[in-house]
């Protein structure tokens, strides 16, 4: 069924986009067996605009639909996935036009690679590894924005007790049990798809959590939330685990398993002590707890 968005959006300079109330497309990431991202392209087909290029599904926005669930239409329509599959993290605006034509990219993630099913617009679905996108022959629009919709690894340490104390839920009648029940949520949320404090994108495998005082008698809930056990202060272990990565990767160092041995990742901490922020190197991405709790609801 036709929808009343169909139809081209035509510019001063006689420029047509498709879509009259603008158009939307889906950036739908999910986590290979080894945990590194996967981006789910369309191979358009060839009588198609720009047929024979790899994008992303999507297409035009009906005059009722906000962004989101014009994005999320096309992929139940382009390539069968269920709208119940996705947890969509983000939106960005990628092109706009002179006509007031806007394309909008949501950014959703999924537990997994999900089965696709094409209709007459693809050629071929496929879940491409996201270091791989950049190498195929892609839509020029596509092409324009992959660099600031593309995710960089990220190595995020929480700071457990600051984080938990940003809540007045009562866990100081029994920390080391609130701390697991905060470890388990958090690792329920993961992977994903963060927004980074620079506007850009980080996919994120796992949390690291340092523990100190009562919580050390907690142990990993989840392999994608390891601990760290500090012998003494939880800042000096957070400051010490940022600072040894940085050094390892200005020498050379091997790259952290969590993203295969790929050595250009960031490191992020999770905490609201000035204190410790201070201490941290310049490069260290710094994240606030209401960050990290707002992926819990």
């Amino acid at each position: 069924m036709r929808g009343d968005g169909d139809g081209w959006a035509k510019s001063d300079d006689g420029i047509r986009h498709w879509g009259k109330f603008g158009a939307a497309g889906l950036l739908l990431r999910a986590p290979a067996a080894d945990g590194t991202p996967t981006v789910l392209l369309q191979h358009r087909a060839q009588w198609s605009h720009q047929g024979g290029t790899w994008a992303l599904p999507g297409g035009a926005r009906d005059s009722h639909e906000s962004t989101v669930h014009a994005a999320i239409r096309e992929a139940e329509e382009e390539a069968g996935i269920p709208g119940c599959e996705l947890r969509v993290r983000a939106e960005r605006v990628t092109a706009n036009a002179s006509s007031g034509w806007s394309y909008t990219t949501v950014i959703a993630d999924a537990a997994g690679p999900l089965t696709t099913v094409p209709n007459g617009e693809s050629t071929e679905l496929r879940w491409v590894p996201e270091g791989e996108v950049s190498g195929l022959l892609l839509h020029p629009g596509f092409a324009a924005s992959w660099p600031q919709l593309r995710s960089t690894p990220v190595r995020l340490l929480l700071d457990t007790a600051n984080v938990l104390g940003s809540r007045p839920n009562g866990w100081w009648r029994d920390r080391a049990g609130a701390t697991g029940e905060l470890l388990a949520a958090l690792a329920a949320t993961l992977p994903r798809t963060i927004e980074l404090p620079d506007g850009g994108f980080g996919w994120l495998p796992r949390i690291e959590a340092v523990l100190e005082g009562q919580a050390r008698t907690v142990t990993a809930v989840d392999a994608r939330v390891p601990v760290h056990v500090a012998a003494g202060s939880g800042d000096d272990e957070l400051a010490l685990l940022a600072g040894t990565e940085l050094a390892m990767a200005a020498g050379g160092g091997i790259g952290h398993p969590a993203f295969g041995g790929v050595d250009q990742h960031l490191t992020a901490v999770v905490t609201a002590d000035r204190g410790l922020r201070e201490r941290l190197p310049e490069t260290v991405v710094q994240l606030s707890p209401s960050t990290v709790l707002g992926w819990l609801d």
